[in-house]
């Protein structure tokens, strides 16, 4: 809960960075007001209102920090010079106002801004303190204060720039895996309705009776797919993450997925061993597609007749064999082999898996193989 509101703050802090400056400003303005409303000895002299008007003058310019540093960081080293020279009011015990100056310098301005801070700051510092003490020990801290600040302002120029390439890297690992989900749900559809549409006319000329179920697999193939793309939609459409979203499918659903491939002709043998229903969801949707698209693969290239598909669980690992006794998927001239393949090694990579594909056993048919290690419940909890 803690760490969801300091996400929450930062995502609101982003998207209102003007309404941030101004509270950094008041901020600075409540902390260099302090010595004005303490009690001073009578050997000081008195805090007037020039004075501080003077000090809100250096304080100011902070609310337009982020829109051009380099001017801010002079306006304030000009109203600070002028309060130094004009008037004999309180000082402080820090300065505020340049060191958030010279970290948001340091932050957002281009290189050759940050140099001429730095040199501002290397003039000012020893300058101002000749002016006020002429001690080597605030000396050394002044530039021990305004160094700290010109480092941090660096690092969270790094740090705000790694987020950034790493939000670009989720938005295209995001992509890439939308676009497997929708070639498997599309290409498989697509290919299972080819085959009946294709086998339709024959069998209105010689069964009849098996045209009927011909198009009835047609019809449910469309649905099925229509729903899976409405059920993506739909997560693509929930913008907080919140319920609403259908669970994607699992081995549960291979029945079913296996009954459309038998409706286009394919004798398909659905084999399992151990505890395959209590999969995590992410590895349950992943043995699933890799069904699917081996399938897929199948009955657009292999030529093939029969099909086994068999599901292994075993301690800490699940395996997925999908094996033909076609003759494999094979690119046509001037065309590549597809998507289907290279997708199924991705989805195993994903879980740290691996996907092997060709020739069955004495080279016979084609088959797919994909080992995945299963995590703990302590692991799915920490994912």
């Amino acid at each position: 809960m803690r760490i969801r509101g300091v996400a929450q703050a930062r995502e609101w802090g982003a998207a209102h960075p003007r309404a941030v400056d101004a509270g950094l400003a008041l901020l600075v303005q409540a902390a260099v007001t302090m010595p004005f409303v303490v009690p001073r000895g009578p050997e000081l002299p008195p805090a007037t209102w020039q004075a501080y008007g003077l000090t809100t003058l250096t304080v100011l310019p902070l609310v337009w920090r982020r829109l051009a540093p380099m001017t801010v960081l002079l306006a304030v080293l000009a109203a600070s010079g002028l309060y130094r020279l004009a008037v004999d009011g309180p000082g402080q015990p820090l300065p505020y106002q340049g060191l958030v100056c010279l970290h948001t310098v340091a932050m957002l301005a281009p290189a050759w801004q940050r140099a001429v801070a730095g040199v501002l700051m290397l003039v000012s510092v020893p300058v101002s303190v000749w002016l006020n003490s002429r001690s080597a020990r605030e000396l050394t801290f002044s530039l021990f204060v305004f160094g700290a600040a010109y480092v941090f302002g660096r690092l969270t120029d790094a740090r705000q720039r790694a987020q950034a390439v790493e939000a670009e890297r989720a938005a295209a690992r995001e992509r890439a895996r939308i676009a497997r989900e929708m070639h498997d749900i599309l290409s498989h559809a697509v290919s299972l309705m080819i085959v009946q549409a294709e086998a339709g006319p024959v069998a209105v000329r010689k069964a009849p009776e098996r045209a009927e179920a011909a198009f009835e697999a047609i019809s449910a193939t469309g649905r099925d797919a229509m729903d899976q793309l409405r059920r993506m939609l739909g997560v693509l459409r929930d913008e907080d993450g919140g319920g609403g979203r259908s669970p994607q499918p699992g081995p549960a659903e291979l029945p079913a997925l296996l009954d459309r491939v038998r409706a286009g002709g394919l004798e398909v043998r659905y084999e399992t061993s151990g505890e395959v229903a209590g999969l995590p969801a992410g590895l349950a949707a992943t043995v699933y597609r890799i069904v699917q698209e081996a399938l897929t693969n199948t009955v657009r290239h292999a030529r093939a007749r029969t099909a086994t598909v068999r599901v292994d669980r075993s301690p800490g690992r699940v395996t997925v064999l999908v094996r033909d006794d076609g003759r494999g998927p094979r690119p046509s001239p001037g065309r590549s082999a597809g998507h289907g393949l290279a997708g199924i090694r991705e989805r195993a990579a994903a879980h740290e898996g691996t996907a092997t594909a060709g020739p069955g056993p004495d080279g016979a048919g084609f088959e797919v193989r994909a080992e995945l290690p299963v995590p703990s419940p302590a692991e799915v909890g920490e994912r």
